[in-house]
């Protein structure tokens, strides 16, 4: 794990180039470009705003306007959806990259969640835009975003590992994960308030750490609750992330050798 890491920090440089260009030419070859990659989830916001409080007439949650409260809780996930999805297909994706001896092929999951990170400050943004529209403006506890952001991309970066490294003998995997990520949205408490479980079953909810990213990012903005507020539910979170850190690299060096033969 230390070694990857420090790897991911020697060159930072070059992954943020990478970064850039993957996102530049993963919609090159479409007429209107780079707004694919924000027309989707903006629909999607669109679509369970107007079943749920249009059809289902969910006018509040928590008291909170449920538009504001949906994408605080839409944001987080489509980034982690994305940026997962991603850096799971990244050795098969850049596979001439992996064949070449002296390329360091431990950088390119961070390459593809740092290209799906350029997308997700663009929804941060209008998520902030519309907060302030209702009257929840920027203050002391938005700057949790920054320590969301990084804890976001620490636990999909060590699942990142573990899963680009199987997906090359198991493609079946991304289809799996598809269908985890599509239980996962709804077993998170996204476009349902946890209130409407009984409280001694919300440990449940606790054990999925997508959960605290989620609820982390409307404790910053809506509920104005700092994260060390919750230090037993932090400290489960850094638990996880670390132990997934450690199963996926040691996974990751020990089928390494073969990735190219597989390829």
């Amino acid at each position: 794990m230390k070694s990857i890491i420090i790897d991911l920090w020697k060159n930072k440089r070059l992954i943020f180039n990478l970064a850039k260009n993957d996102f530049k030419t993963k919609y090159a070859g479409s007429y209107l470009g780079i707004f694919w990659a924000f027309v989707q989830p903006i629909v999607t916001i669109l679509v369970y705003w107007f079943v749920f409080q249009v059809g289902f007439r969910s006018g509040t949650v928590s008291e909170f306007p449920f538009v504001v409260w949906l994408t605080c809780g839409m944001v987080p996930w489509f980034f982690f959806s994305d940026a997962w999805m991603s850096a799971t297909n990244s050795m098969l994706e850049y596979s001439y990259l992996v064949k070449k001896v002296v390329f360091n092929i431990g950088i390119l999951p961070m390459v593809k969640i740092l290209s799906a990170f350029f997308v997700n400050l663009f929804f941060i943004l209008v998520m902030l835009v519309l907060c302030a529209v209702y009257g929840y403006y920027p203050n002391l506890y938005s700057l949790q975003f920054i320590y969301y952001i990084f804890a976001m991309f620490m636990l999909v970066l060590s699942l990142s590992y573990l899963t680009s490294a199987i997906v090359i003998f198991f493609r079946d995997l991304t289809q799996l994960m598809n269908i985890v990520l599509q239980v996962g949205m709804w077993m998170t408490p996204i476009m349902w308030n946890k209130a409407m479980l009984d409280e001694s079953l919300w440990w449940i909810l606790k054990l999925n750490p997508m959960f605290y990213i989620v609820q982390g990012y409307r404790d910053s903005i809506l509920e104005q609750t700092w994260f060390f507020e919750h230090m037993t539910w932090t400290i489960y979170f850094w638990v996880f992330i670390i132990v997934a850190f450690i199963i996926g690299t040691a996974i990751f060096k020990k089928l390494r050798p073969h990735f190219a033969d597989v390829l």
